[in-house]
């Protein structure tokens, strides 16, 4: 039988915005007992942008408890609760991509919502002004430990958990939502006209330490990339040419003489696995195979050219360009789809490695995924960016939430 757990949220501001942070738990739904505490000061935001990122904290942090488990979420906002139950439409466009952020962690399946009152959500009411208080004072909030306890990657409170989800940024306050007894077709009269962001990488007063850092490795190059072929997870699976493997030779050179990889993820398809052999053996490291960096799935577009495509499918192909929500023809998963699956391998990878600077060796489509999230970009991003065979590309993981985009589709150790 799954586990069950209660995950209790809370996020506000001291002003609208203001100075903002949050607090999540998670308890287990049987015994009561906590098992994990997440804080943090996220600099100045709104009420409603700190709720929201309380709500990812929580459920990352039982995710990485127990990815399996059964979850209800229960929080004091009619605002997020209305909107994840999907009773309410999210119009304001700053909430859209914290609420697909939230879907994405825990399967659809797994998670339900219930509102509660103010007075019954004092342990993350708590937790949110601790991290807030904290901030104020230039420090980073850290977890009370009770006999027996346990630390977890990013200073989270765990009860007998390998790891646990990295500090995310939310708080608490007053909520700016419609009445209970009316609730609006749209967000639009619930959430304020403008909404504060949490500060740039670099410009905030806490200390946010050492960051996950990425470095995203596309694979080198197979007999269809030259001839620019559909190949996602669902075609033949093809192995590196003789110029790819000499690229990955290439890139193994580069990354060695700069010293800094700790450890190397792929993508369980074979080339970009043999990619990762090439360079883990070069660096001395050994290669762990990750599910979630896998590439798009293009149904029955794999191997074929997108004049072939556009030739064959002509309607479905410009559905697929106006929407990441429709998946290729033939059983293909869409873009929506595919940028769930890689946040969730996101955030296990950065519980994983806190700190830590790691070699990701995988597609384009999971790289522009996680540049687009990392920058907050538009779904429509995806089709405006270029990644070369054997590039580089490096994103940075702060302890507040936010990411730091350092390099994109660098080429030079191939010339």
């Amino acid at each position: 039988m799954a586990r069950r757990f209660i995950v209790e949220a809370d996020g506000g501001s001291r002003g609208n915005p203001g100075p903002a942070g949050y607090g999540a738990l998670v308890r287990d739904a049987e015994t009561g007992e906590t098992l994990a505490e997440v804080a943090e000061y996220i600099g100045t935001a709104t009420n409603n942008v700190a709720e929201y990122k309380g709500l990812i904290a929580g459920l990352r942090a039982a995710y990485a408890l127990d990815p399996a488990a059964e979850v209800r979420v229960r929080m004091d906002s009619k605002l997020v609760i209305e909107q994840m139950s999907g009773r309410w439409k999210i119009k304001h466009p700053d909430m859209r991509p914290l609420a697909a952020e939230a879907k994405g962690i825990v399967p659809p399946g797994q998670v339900t919502y219930e509102w509660i009152p103010r007075e019954n959500n004092k342990h993350a009411d708590r937790l949110a002004n601790e991290a807030m208080d904290a901030g104020k004072r230039g420090e980073r909030w850290q977890p009370k430990v009770p006999p027996g306890g346990t630390l977890a990657a990013g200073g989270t409170l765990a009860a007998g958990a390998p790891e646990a989800a990295g500090p995310e940024t939310v708080a608490a306050g007053p909520e700016t939502v419609a009445p209970e007894a009316a609730a609006p077709a749209d967000d639009a009269l619930a959430e304020p006209a403008a909404t504060g962001a949490a500060p740039a990488v670099g410009w905030g007063s806490a200390d946010l330490g050492t960051p996950a850092t990425f470095v995203l490795l596309r694979h080198g190059e197979t007999p269809l990339t030259p001839e620019k072929r559909f190949s996602g997870s669902g075609g033949t699976d093809p192995a590196l040419s003789d110029v790819g493997r000499h690229q990955a030779e290439r890139v193994a050179a580069a990354l060695a003489a700069r010293g800094t990889i700790q450890a190397v993820v792929a993508s369980p398809l074979r080339r970009c696995r043999e990619t990762a052999e090439v360079v883990a053996r070069r660096l001395g490291l050994d290669v762990r195979v990750e599910e979630g960096l896998r590439e798009t799935d293009f149904g029955a577009w794999e191997g074929l050219t997108f004049a072939e495509v556009k030739e064959r499918y002509p309607d479905d192909l410009d559905a697929w360009l106006a929407s990441t929500e429709v998946a290729p023809t033939g059983g293909g998963e869409s873009f929506a789809t595919v940028t769930r699956r890689v946040a969730l391998a996101r955030d296990k990878l950065i519980a994983r490695y806190p700190g830590r600077t790691v070699l990701l060796v995988t597609h384009v489509t999971p790289i522009k995924v996680l540049v687009r999230l990392a920058l907050g970009a538009p779904p429509e991003s995806l089709f405006r960016m270029e990644l070369s065979a054997a590039s580089l590309t490096a994103v940075a993981y702060y302890g507040d939430g936010n990411a730091s985009l350092r390099l994109l589709n660098e080429t030079a150790h191939l010339r």
